[in-house]
């Protein structure tokens, strides 16, 4: 009976001691489920590529943390934080006092400016009179869709809204908007592919609104996950301090993308 017991006992203790070495959950990393180049793109294989991917694994592999990315439609990106589908939204978010209302961010990570592009063949700048009549097409959910609203509002022919990024550079390519308002970096790589070089222009930088474009993109954490925006603000730090982050942003970028103040989705 005695060595029944022990042997119980021996058992017990072991399985303790497993569940208190349990491997931790992987931390679901959200990104929106759709072409956004340089940032994140899936690749011909279906793996998630692109510079804002490099980050977000550096900052992981810096604080020993199991990321795993997680696609999510963009308009569903918040509910799907709060809902605790996805743990952190690394996806081009644009900190906001409106969003801060629901989420928490960590300290920023990079900053561009707003842009508008528009047909070669058609001069105009980024100015409320230059967009006067004009239907703009903006992605829905973003910084640029409420900038549009509340700046080019009262003068344009229509603010048109569309599901992606893509679907709105598309309907420009294809003469259904005048005008598409969005981050420099991403209308960039659009004109600088074969439909956007064929059709499209840079037509200048939109003026600062901190209030609405926000200091800088973060990434997106649930308020009550305290220690792990800790742990990826202490991540950002240290890639930042450490080069990492300069020889990522290299293999993309001739500029610093940290930037200042002006923004992104």
């Amino acid at each position: 009976m005695k060595t029944v017991l022990k042997t119980f006992a021996a058992a017990l203790l072991l399985g303790v001691a497993a569940m208190g070495v349990a491997k931790a959950d992987p931390v679901k990393i959200g990104v929106a489920a759709e072409p956004y180049p340089p940032f994140a793109s899936p690749d011909a294989s279906g793996k998630w590529v692109g510079w804002e991917i490099d980050f977000i694994d550096a900052v992981c592999a810096e604080e020993k943390l199991e990321c795993v990315i997680t696609p999510v439609g963009w308009d569903g990106i918040i509910p799907a934080l709060t809902t605790k589908k996805i743990d952190v939204i690394a996806a081009s978010m644009s900190i906001t006092d409106e969003r801060k209302k629901t989420i928490d961010f960590s300290d920023k990570y990079y900053n561009t400016p707003t842009a508008i592009i528009g047909p070669k063949d058609q001069k105009f700048g980024a100015t409320p009179d230059d967009l006067k009549g004009k239907i703009i097409g903006v992605q829905v959910s973003t910084v640029h869709a409420v900038y549009a609203k509340k700046h080019f509002g009262a003068t344009a022919a229509e603010i048109k809204e569309y599901q992606t990024q893509d679907e709105a550079n598309q309907d420009l390519a294809a003469g259904r908007v005048d005008a598409v308002q969005a981050d420099s970096i991403a209308l960039g790589e659009f004109l600088k592919s074969d439909q956007g070089k064929g059709c499209c222009d840079l037509k200048g930088m939109v003026a600062p609104d901190l209030e609405v474009l926000g200091p800088g993109v973060g990434a997106g954490i649930r308020k009550e996950d305290t220690e792990l925006k800790d742990k990826i603000n202490a991540g950002i730090k240290a890639i930042r301090a450490n080069g990492k982050y300069e020889e990522i942003s290299k293999k993309y970028f001739d500029f610093d993308i940290y930037g200042e103040d002006s923004q992104s989705n």
